[in-house]
């Protein structure tokens, strides 16, 4: 009805009368209210309110399997599973865990078991002894037996099907090294699929490529090509029947991860080949573009840091506080966020809100200062 044309009339100053009209007002409706008048006052002091508890994400693992995946023994897969054997959310190939280490570092890792396997999760990850921490930790102190604190699965890699989100009809897999993780996962669902597919797998040599056993499965799908048997792959070696250029009928995707020279060569190479779908995951900080120097101010001891034009403040920061708190090194897990004091901000990160920037929130890893200095609350 049309409340504009049709208003209604009806007052309700009184109460309506009971269900069966033989009262003015319902006697049990009205002794129920007169009770809980009385008797709010009186519980209201003993019953505490309690806070909802709030669901961080973070869920406790154990790790049920640990596996020397690469010949020169750098290489450990964890397979983790609940404490309880229930379970696990579901993932999809592309998708990375958050690992929480005893020490307080998280890390980022690919998930590189099968999608279809709820009971469990498996990691793989590279001994590098000159990096953060992160992977020495893993590799000393992860047994089996350990818990292990997770956050996720999250999925900065997906993989678009052709057909089903993609106009592709080929893809073109390229990894190097470790980075074979989240492209493992991607194998088996092209495979399953029965789409047409390639790939390249590079890396120093044999001995430093995992997972080469699980690999052998593909046949000549797959290309092996280490440096010390073959050089520095060049464009060509990567993309292989894509390097031509673009063929008629045919709509390639590549799906790219490894180092960042290995990245930027495939991506320059894409720039000009509309016809070709590139996505990429790199393990490591992006190139800084179109960087100037400026001074970080340490707000807690009155430090003074210079960030050079090709580094990050992080990495500025961590030659004098080796331990501050980061993860991705690419602006999308939040874990180096600092607040920012004094100075103009030039955000380069994917994750913060724009109130979050107006707030003065800093994402160290990629950001950097619009003018000369910044005042960080560290």
């Amino acid at each position: 009805m049309n409340q504009r044309a049709h208003p209604h009339s009806t007052t309700m100053s009184v109460p309506p009368p009971d269900l069966y009209g033989r009262w003015r007002s319902d006697p049990l409706l009205a002794a129920a209210t007169t009770a809980a008048r009385i008797w709010w006052p009186f519980w209201r002091p003993l019953s505490s309110v309690t806070e909802p508890r709030r669901d961080d994400g973070v869920r406790t693992l154990r790790v049920a399997r640990r596996e020397v995946v690469a010949e020169d023994e750098d290489v450990v897969a964890l397979t983790l599973v609940a404490p309880d054997g229930g379970e696990l959310p579901r993932w999809h190939a592309g998708a990375h865990l958050d690992v929480l280490l005893p020490s307080g570092r998280m890390r980022e890792y690919s998930l590189c078991g099968d999608p279809a396997d709820a009971s469990s999760y498996r990691i793989a990850v590279r001994r590098i002894p000159e990096g953060g921490g992160g992977s020495i930790e893993v590799h000393d102190t992860l047994t089996v037996g350990a818990p292990i604190r997770i956050k996720g699965p999250r999925n900065a890699f997906p993989i678009a099907v052709p057909g089903h989100g993609s106009p592709a009809t080929t893809l073109r897999f390229i990894a190097a090294g470790i980075g074979i993780t989240p492209i493992l996962p991607m194998l088996s669902a092209a495979e399953r699929l029965g789409l047409d597919w390639s790939m390249v797998y590079t890396g120093r040599s044999r001995d430093t490529l995992p997972f080469l056993d699980e690999l052998a499965r593909f046949g000549d799908r797959i290309t092996i090509r280490t440096d010390d048997e073959s050089g520095l792959p060049g464009v060509a070696d990567l993309l292989g029947p894509l390097a031509d250029g673009q063929v008629e009928g045919v709509r390639p995707s590549v799906y790219c991860c490894g180092p960042v020279p290995l990245l930027e060569a495939v991506r320059q190479a894409l720039r000009e080949r509309p016809d070709v779908e590139l996505h990429y995951e790199r393990f490591s900080p992006p190139p800084v573009l179109d960087g100037r120097e400026f001074t970080v101010t340490l707000a807690s001891t009155g430090e003074q840091v210079r960030v050079g034009a090709t580094e990050s403040a992080l990495a500025a920061i961590r030659r004098v506080r080796p331990a501050v708190p980061y993860s991705c090194q690419q602006g999308f897990c939040g874990t180096c966020r600092v607040h920012t004091l004094a100075g103009e901000v030039d955000h380069r990160d994917n994750i913060l809100t724009e109130p979050e920037r107006a707030d003065g929130a800093f994402l160290t890893c990629v950001s950097r200062c619009a003018g000369t200095d910044l005042v960080l609350d560290l």
